[in-house]
């Protein structure tokens, strides 16, 4: 639905068009995409009975499994893999993060969605979109590169400091025997939000 914007209304108008721009960025929130996923299973959003397989570090490629992660942080990227392998990184709002946070401190929600001590979240900040991939030893807690948002992935990677307008969705996990494993779809919006 297009709108004529004349100066009053420019940001309004140009909030509109932000928006319509982020539809393009979240494939499987929109039924218009699904042609797409069914094309490229890459791009097809996390599945219930994938596992995860190491971004970088000395286990890239790898399945993550909870003895992999170091209790209490860092959190390390992932993407989620097929049981055949087939490995669903076409789509950069599939990069999740998983931490060892331990059973000790959770909120209720997260103790729900965690395994073995583990949480998953999705690794894309609600701010602006960049990679969650620094981690803050002070407060044990996740930060995004570009400008900072720090999430705390004991209480469902609820903000803690910076401009992210929302949590990081999280990821339902279960553990077979140490493998990290999806257990549902992501709880909340992927990726860049506003308020």
């Amino acid at each position: 639905m297009a709108q004529d914007c004349d100066f009053s209304s420019l940001r309004l108008c140009r909030r509109r068009a932000m928006l319509g721009a982020a539809t393009l960025m979240v494939p499987w929130a929109f039924p218009a995409m699904a042609e797409d996923q069914v094309n490229d299973p890459t791009a097809a959003p996390p599945q219930v009975g994938d596992h995860f397989v190491f971004l970088t570090g000395p286990n890239k490629d790898q399945p993550a499994r909870v003895d992999d992660l170091e209790l209490g942080g860092p959190q390390a990227q992932v993407y989620p893999a097929d049981p055949k392998g087939l490995v669903r990184d076409g789509s950069p709002l599939n990069l999740v993060v998983l931490v060892r946070v331990g059973n000790e401190g959770l909120d209720e929600q997260t103790r729900k969605l965690s395994a073995d001590g583990v949480v998953a979240y999705s690794a894309i900040c609600t701010h602006q979109g960049c990679p969650v991939n620094q981690w803050s030893t002070e407060k044990k807690a996740m930060v995004c590169s570009c400008h900072g948002s720090t999430y705390d992935p004991k209480n469902s990677a609820k903000v803690i400091f910076g401009p992210a307008p929302m949590p990081l969705a999280a990821l339902p996990l279960k553990s077979d025997s140490g493998l990290l494993i999806v257990a549902g779809g992501f709880n909340g919006p992927v990726g860049r939000q506003t308020n």
